[in-house]
């Protein structure tokens, strides 16, 4: 049984958001991501593609279920299968198929990201990134991201090990989170602005 992993699904799913949200300022077809200041927070937030990355970022632990923990689901070759899925969905709904794929596929590797630079004291250490080219397990030893505990999941020992975790990633995520929500409305509020004025192409 497989009784640690690396950072929470919290510290993963803010990472998926801030993912979604920074592709949100590229430049580029994005006009179909704007939304009225009177409109729904979930749709200012970008409705359920933005929740589409929280889960994709969050989605490789599922393999905590399989006993193949940081393997294949923590690889570039799974990132790609994301990005090429989402690149179907895309095309089949007739939105920017490479935002999107892109925008996918990076959320889902920021799992990778978090877990390469989190504890790990459970061998082998790190996670298989670069499988099918490489099967070598990388780690980057800075410790930024606390482990936490899978096994006895309701012990106080568990719940206290795994709270302290949670905090953590919520203290170093959410700031730039935060951040990048307000630089998100104000870009989009003024390329909606430029649209209606007619100064902005048709996207």
């Amino acid at each position: 049984m497989i009784e640690a992993s690396m950072p929470s699904s919290v510290g993963h799913a803010l990472a998926g958001v801030a993912a979604a949200w920074t592709a949100d300022l590229v430049p580029g077809n994005r006009a179909w991501r704007t939304a009225p200041a009177t409109a729904s927070w979930f749709r200012r937030a970008g409705n359920g593609l933005t929740v589409a990355c929280l889960l994709l970022a969050a989605a490789p632990d599922l393999d905590l279920l399989t006993r193949s923990h940081r393997r294949v689901t923590h690889s570039i070759g799974a990132v790609i299968v994301a990005g090429i899925v989402a690149a179907l969905v895309a095309a089949v709904r007739r939105r920017p198929v490479l935002r999107i794929a892109l925008m996918c596929a990076g959320a889902y590797a920021t799992h990778l990201f978090l877990d390469w630079l989190a504890v790990d004291r459970q061998p082998p250490y790190g996670l298989q990134m670069f499988w099918p080219f490489s099967h070598a397990w990388l780690i980057s030893g800075w410790d930024v991201f606390r482990q936490t505990e899978r096994y006895a999941f309701f012990s106080p020992a568990t719940i206290w090990t795994n709270s302290l975790a949670v905090l953590q990633e919520i203290a170093i995520l959410a700031p730039p989170v935060v951040a990048l929500w307000f630089i998100r409305v104000k870009a989009l509020a003024r390329l909606a602005a430029e649209m209606s004025r007619g100064d902005h192409p048709a996207q």
